[in-house]
């Protein structure tokens, strides 16, 4: 133990810099997948959290940023209601051990660059009630859940995914707070929860929940049998609680959501770790009904990670190569589609929030991005949307996590580690 805590320190001191300084991000359908780089340790750099001042994130030119709440405790998806008003959900999960001392190091590491507020386990309500882009009110919605992450509007209800189980409460246009107990639809996988942040989103039409539930494990370290049910995106009757696998082998499908000309469901999705700082890529990608998309087995279609033991050559040669690369370690935890009312620029595409990497030595993500569309489809790199999180590359002073589309012409940002929420503007509405 005093070897490790002699190990914890000096990776905390010395970050695995010194290495040889990795290429630039690969993006788009056919990304670059370099040889895997193993070793001892992974690189490991995790900027510190510092504090924003006077500054504030950077937007394009035509477009404002302001923070709308703060003093959160751990923002992590939000929720726009009917009349404007916005949810937060607030908490932070998981519980699982270490297996190795690499884990208690990683652990260690990547816990200096997180908020050291606890977590709210609740839903606080923002509402302008005069539509000058100032939320004067801030009040708790409903407490006492379990770190909370879906949320979704459906037919006059709230549901909410906390990290064991999906949970509605009844809503009337204009409520401040909860008028009673959630009334729990469908329990989750909860056992130790290695990634326990559960993504949702509804369906169209309304009939159904689409629930996001990663691995227990970076690749399978702790044996297939804690995966049951794992990695993968679960239908859910909103009517019965009922449940299947809509699609499987997403190792992290950390935020979901509906393309509102074509009611398909897209996600964005944080690949494995630990194999170098371009493997594997984080993706954005269109789920299909019934598809793999590789974890453990493979990444990135059919290349084979043999790490993942035993093998299924079957399971690897029907695995579907993702849409998009949105470059490997960014850790994508939000996503939305745009409108013409985020002006001309950003009209057609997705808004992705990437949270920031801990698995390179030159870090990545810290920003929300834009991915342009055509036709539909992915086209073109991602551009800068909000950035300047990051202010070097031993320090940020945000971490973005949940985007949301405000019909009105807004873009809502939540930040867990200034716990913040921003709200982005274009000047000319």
């Amino acid at each position: 133990m005093r070897l490790l805590f002699l190990a914890i320190g000096v990776t905390a001191t010395l970050p695995l810099t010194a290495a040889a300084q990795p290429a630039p991000p690969s993006y788009g359908p056919n990304p670059e997948l370099p040889e895997p780089r193993r070793g001892l340790l992974p690189s490991m750099t995790v900027p510190r959290p510092a504090l924003w001042g006077d500054d504030l994130p950077t937007v394009p030119d035509g477009y404002s940023i302001a923070a709308i709440a703060t003093d959160l405790m751990g923002p992590r998806q939000t929720l726009i209601l009917p009349n404007g008003d916005i949810l937060v959900a607030e908490g932070k999960g998981g519980s699982a051990p270490a297996l190795r001392p690499k884990d208690l190091i990683a652990s260690f590491i990547k816990s200096l660059g997180q908020s050291s507020v606890e977590s709210g386990d609740r839903l606080t309500l923002l509402r302008d009630a005069d539509g000058d882009g100032v939320y004067e009110t801030q009040g708790v919605f409903a407490d006492e859940l379990d770190a909370p992450y879906g949320l979704a509007l459906v037919n006059g209800a709230i549901y909410v995914a906390n990290q064991d189980a999906v949970v509605r409460f009844d809503y009337a246009d204009g409520q401040t707070q909860a008028s009673g107990e959630p009334v729990t639809l469908t329990q989750l996988p909860a056992e130790i929860n290695h990634h326990w942040t559960k993504a949702m989103t509804a369906s169209a039409d309304g009939r159904f929940l689409y629930v996001g539930i990663g691995s227990n494990s970076n690749i399978t370290e702790r044996g297939m049998e804690v995966e049951e049910d794992r990695a993968r995106i679960w239908e859910i009757d909103i009517e019965t609680g009922a449940h299947r696998p809509y699609a499987t082998g997403l190792r992290n499908p950390t935020a979901l959501t509906i393309q509102p000309e074509t009611g398909q469901l897209w996600a964005v999705v944080n690949e494995r770790d630990e194999i170098g700082p371009n493997l594997v890529p984080d993706y954005l990608t269109a789920v299909q009904d019934g598809g793999f998309y590789g974890w453990p087995y493979s990444y990135w279609g059919q290349t084979v990670d043999p790490r993942a033991q035993p093998q299924d050559p079957e399971k690897v040669a029907s695995a579907i190569v993702p849409d998009y690369s949105l470059g490997s370690h960014v850790a994508a935890l939000g996503v939305t589609f745009s409108s013409p009312a985020m002006g001309p620029q950003f009209a057609e595409g997705v808004f992705v929030g990437e949270h920031g990497s801990w698995n390179r030595s030159v870090p990545v993500g810290y920003r929300v991005s834009f991915v342009p569309f055509q036709n539909g489809r992915p086209s073109g790199d991602p551009i800068d949307f909000a950035s300047g999180f990051l202010l070097d590359e031993d320090n940020t002073r945000g971490r973005p996590v949940g985007v949301t589309l405000d019909p009105r012409g807004a873009l809502i940002v939540a930040d867990d580690l200034s716990n913040t929420v921003w709200r982005i503007t274009p000047n000319q509405p």
